[in-house]
């Protein structure tokens, strides 16, 4: 069966579904609802890409375009693929196609952030070029 990567266009209940599925797989925050799925679907600065293998939605990235003083940047969230689809290359078609839609909206690099347990991922980012950078991250939780 051959992957699929899609920009998702519209907030169907097929996505709305695929996603209460796909994030409890990566993080205890809960799903979007069906309104804050249609404000993400339309917000112009996030691209929510999904991955279908046999026509199920099988995985979800976002890339979110933020434009500051020193030009455009761009950064990967919530990547996921669903563990029945594991090994099918899904996470890095994910990727390429995020990275591919921030070039072509003119971002000057893509960052992302990913828990040292989550080992198969962190070897595809460095596999597909991330550079783990010596910064130290922090959040403020409102």
């Amino acid at each position: 069966m051959s992957v699929d990567i899609q920009i998702a266009t519209e907030a169907t209940d097929e996505l709305r579904d695929a996603l209460a599925t796909l994030l409890p797989q990566l993080s205890s925050s809960p799903p979007p609802t069906s309104d804050e799925l249609a404000v993400l679907v339309a917000d112009p600065g996030s691209v929510l890409f999904v991955a279908r293998l046999g026509g199920r939605i099988v995985g979800s990235l976002t890339l979110v375009l933020y434009r500051i003083p020193t030009g455009l940047k761009a950064w990967i969230e919530d990547v996921v693929v669903d563990e029945s689809a594991r090994g099918h290359g899904i996470g890095e078609l994910l990727n390429r196609a995020a990275l591919d839609e921030a070039q072509r909206h003119g971002a000057k690099a893509v960052s992302l952030t990913s828990r040292p347990s989550r080992e198969a991922a962190n070897r595809l980012y460095q596999r597909i070029g991330f550079t783990i950078r010596e910064t130290n991250v922090y959040r403020y939780d409102l």
